[in-house]
C-alpha cells in the first residue's frame, strides 16, 4: 500500500512539472497571446501588425453599439505593452501578467499607429471636421525610407515627431472671432447696419513643444510615393483641429534588382562558354531565398528570361506577385586567340553562314 501511495505520489510531482512547463502563461491573469491572436513563438513585428489589425477593428468609435468594444480595445492595448517590450515580454513568458500589471495600461500605443483622435473621432468621418468648417492647423509631410527589402517582406518602421501641444496657461484670451452685423442708429428715425468683429473669450493656452514617438507600417507591396496618415499629428491650430501628418514612402535603390510597377527586373552576366553550352546559376531573392536560373539553350546578349511569381507582392492582394526578369550579358574574351584556336572555332561554327552586314540599328528601336 504504501508503494502505490509513494508512486501516486510521484506521478503526481512529475505532472506538475510537466503543466508548469507547458502553461507558463495564462494561469495569473489575462492570455496576451490569445487576445493578439498570435502564437508564443510570434516575432515582434507579427505582434505589431496583429494589434494595429486588431485596434482599427475594435475601435470604440467603431463600435459604439457594442457595450464590450471598450473592455476588448483596452486589453488589446495592454497585451501590445506587454510583448513589443523585451523585458515585460520576458517577466510575462515567466509568469504571467501578476509579474508586469504594474508596468501596462498607461501608455497610448494606438496613437502611435494611428495619430491622435482626440476624442469622439469616428473612423471614416474625417469629412464631418470639414463639414462643420472647424479651424484646423496645418499638414506636415515626412518622407520615410524604405529599402527594397521592406517593400517586399514588410516592416515597421519608428520615427520622432516633434509638435507643438496646447497647454493651459493663466488669463484668457479673445478666441472663436467672427464677423457680424451690428445695427446703429445714427439719427431720429434712421438706423445703420456695419460689420463688427465679435470674439468670445477663452481659457488661455500656451504651446509646448512635445516629442512623440510614431510608428508605420511599411506593408508588402507599397510603392515609392505611397502615403499614410496620421490623424492630427500635424500643426496645431489654437481655435481649432490640428492637422494630419503624412508619411510619404521613397524607395532606396537596390544594388541588384529595379522595380518596375509589380515586376523586378536584374542581369546576370554569363562568360561566352556558358552562353553557348548553357549553364546553371543562383540569385539570392529580397527574402533570402535562393532562386535558381538554369539556361540548357544558347544565351545571346540580351537574352531575357522571366520568373512569374518571383517579382514584387501586389499591395492588394499579397498572393499575386510580378514576375523577375533577368536580362543576360555575355563576357566575352577580352586577350588574343592563337592561329589554332581560331581554327577550332571555324571549324565547330563551320554550318553558320551569316555574313557581317550594315543597317541603321537606331531606325529599329521603338
Amino acid at each position: 500500500m504504501k508503494d502505490i501511495l509513494r508512486l501516486l505520489t510521484y506521478n503526481i510531482y512529475v505532472l506538475t512539472i510537466i503543466l508548469a512547463a507547458i502553461l507558463p502563461i495564462g494561469l495569473t491573469g489575462r492570455d496576451f497571446y490569445g487576445i493578439l491572436g498570435v502564437a508564443q513563438s510570434a516575432t515582434k513585428n507579427e505582434i505589431k501588425k496583429a494589434y494595429r489589425k486588431l485596434a482599427a477593428k475594435h475601435h470604440p468609435d467603431r463600435n459604439q453599439g457594442d457595450p464590450t468594444a471598450q473592455e476588448k480595445f483596452q486589453d488589446l492595448g495592454a497585451a501590445y505593452e506587454a510583448l513589443s517590450d523585451d523585458d515585460s515580454r520576458k517577466q510575462y513568458d515567466r509568469c504571467g501578467e501578476e509579474c508586469i500589471k504594474d508596468g501596462v495600461g498607461h501608455g497610448d500605443p494606438f496613437s502611435s499607429f494611428f495619430g491622435d483622435f482626440g476624442g469622439g473621432f469616428s473612423f471614416g468621418q474625417r469629412g464631418d471636421r470639414q463639414q462643420q468648417q472647424t479651424a484646423k492647423g496645418g499638414d506636415v509631410m515626412v518622407v520615410i525610407e524604405a529599402t527594397l527589402e521592406e517593400l517586399y517582406n514588410g516592416n515597421f518602421v519608428e520615427f520622432i515627431r516633434y509638435k507643438s501641444v496646447a497647454k493651459p496657461a493663466s488669463g484668457t484670451r479673445r478666441c472663436n472671432c467672427r464677423m457680424e452685423m451690428k445695427t446703429v442708429q445714427v439719427g431720429p428715425g434712421s438706423f445703420q447696419m456695419h460689420q463688427q468683429q465679435a470674439c468670445d473669450e477663452c481659457p488661455n493656452v500656451k504651446f509646448v513643444p512635445e516629442e512623440k514617438l510614431l510608428e508605420m507600417e511599411i506593408e508588402p507591396g507599397m510603392r515609392d510615393g505611397q502615403t499614410y496618415t496620421f490623424m492630427a499629428e500635424g500643426e496645431p491650430h489654437i481655435d481649432g483641429d490640428p492637422g494630419d501628418l503624412v508619411a510619404k514612402v521613397k524607395e532606396l535603390k537596390h544594388a541588384l534588382f529595379e522595380r518596375k510597377n509589380d515586376d523586378l527586373y536584374t542581369n546576370i552576366t554569363i562568360s561566352l562558354k556558358d552562353a553557348l553550352v548553357g549553364f546553371e546559376t543562383t540569385i539570392k531573392h529580397l527574402d533570402k531565398r535562393i532562386v535558381k536560373v538554369i539556361r540548357n539553350k544558347v544565351t545571346w546578349p540580351g537574352a531575357q528570361t522571366r520568373k512569374k511569381g518571383e517579382g514584387m507582392p501586389n499591395y492588394d492582394n499579397n498572393n499575386s506577385k510580378g514576375s523577375l526578369i533577368i536580362t543576360f550579358d555575355v563576357d566575352f574574351p577580352k586577350g588574343e586567340l592563337t592561329a589554332e584556336d581560331k581554327e577550332r572555332i571555324r571549324t565547330l561554327f563551320s554550318a553558320q553562314t551569316v555574313k557581317p552586314k550594315s543597317y541603321n540599328g537606331l531606325s529599329q528601336v521603338s
